[in-house]
């Protein structure tokens, strides 16, 4: 386990936590019947969704290549790529739900295999961003 500080907090535990509110998140938008069995009728798209970005753009905001980068632009960075990463997810879920067959199962498989693909892909293409500041510097 990481030491819990600002750092870690922002760059580890906020976006690791917020992975299961994307997996949950795709299963809500996939399969909501999974959803109505366990919480009823209520949505928690919204609180998943919002989760999901504040996550992600905590994950943006502590790499490596932004690091001389202003407060401001930051912040910017972080919140567009989340709520882009996060709203991008979903749209990509609506649009498989309703090209798949009619069944929960596959449904429910296809949203978390295709979120743990995209997560991996981002955090690839983040990794090789901080290594190319290692070149420069």
């Amino acid at each position: 386990m990481k030491p819990l500080n600002k750092e870690n907090i922002l760059s580890f535990y906020l976006p690791a936590n917020s992975m299961i509110s994307y997996s949950a998140l795709s299963i809500n938008i996939m399969n909501p019947a999974i959803r109505n069995n366990f919480f009823g009728s209520s949505d928690l798209t919204n609180f998943l969704l919002w989760h999901t970005v504040l996550g992600a753009g905590s994950y943006i905001y502590t790499r490596k290549h932004l690091k001389k980068a202003s407060q401001q632009n930051k912040l910017a960075y972080a919140a567009v790529g989340g709520v882009l990463f996060s709203f991008g997810s979903v749209l990509m879920w609506a649009f498989a739900k309703n090209i798949l067959p009619k069944n929960n199962g596959i449904a429910t498989f296809v949203g978390l295999s295709s979120g743990f693909i995209i997560v991996r892909i981002t955090s690839d293409y983040l990794n090789h961003v901080d290594e190319q500041i290692s070149k420069v510097d």
